[in-house]
């Protein structure tokens, strides 16, 4: 679903509608990598509240994300529960907090607030295990399969007359 129309609902105050329906996610850049939603329509359960001076909005689901690992760029896959809410005030005015971006002449964009919910709950860093060590800074082998140290670490030329001078002091 990739938008709702609240004409389709009529609600007093108090009073909910509750429906299950399906959104669909797009794919994600995050740090110029992709992130895919596997499966990419996802069931979600879906809520809309009258208060008496406004509308609540509510989406639950559960997305898995697969994509490449920050630290070795192995594949990761990462479960996100997403729960969001907003709100909607009757006369909002001029107050930001008051109103949703999703909401536009009686229409919501479900699959653009779906989306946005997963990227505020994703971590900083989508790891492809906790303990990830990354790869070599030296010679880039992933070393997570492949652990490894390197004895003779290659001095840069240009730093020699600060070598010296340590040396001499």
């Amino acid at each position: 679903m990739k938008s709702f129309s609240l004409r389709s609902v009529r609600l007093r105050p108090g009073e909910e509608y509750r429906d299950a329906i399906e959104v669909e996610l797009q794919p994600f850049e995050l740090g110029g990598q992709r992130y895919l939603a596997a499966p990419d329509r996802l069931p979600a359960e879906f809520a809309v509240s009258r208060a008496s001076t406004g509308t609540v909005f509510e989406l639950r689901f559960d997305a898995r994300l697969h994509g490449p690992c920050y630290r070795c760029l192995a594949e990761a896959v990462l479960d996100v529960p997403i729960s969001a809410r907003e709100y909607q005030a009757t006369n909002p005015g001029e107050a930001e907090e008051l109103r949703t971006p999703y909401l536009e002449a009686d229409r919501l964009d479900i699959a653009t607030w779906a989306r946005d919910a997963v990227a505020l709950a994703l971590p900083d860093k989508i790891l492809c295990r906790p303990d990830c060590a990354g790869l070599c800074p030296v010679c880039g082998r992933d070393l997570n399969v492949e652990p490894h140290v390197h004895d003779d670490e290659a001095v840069d030329s240009r730093w020699s007359a600060l070598e010296e001078l340590r040396e001499r002091l």
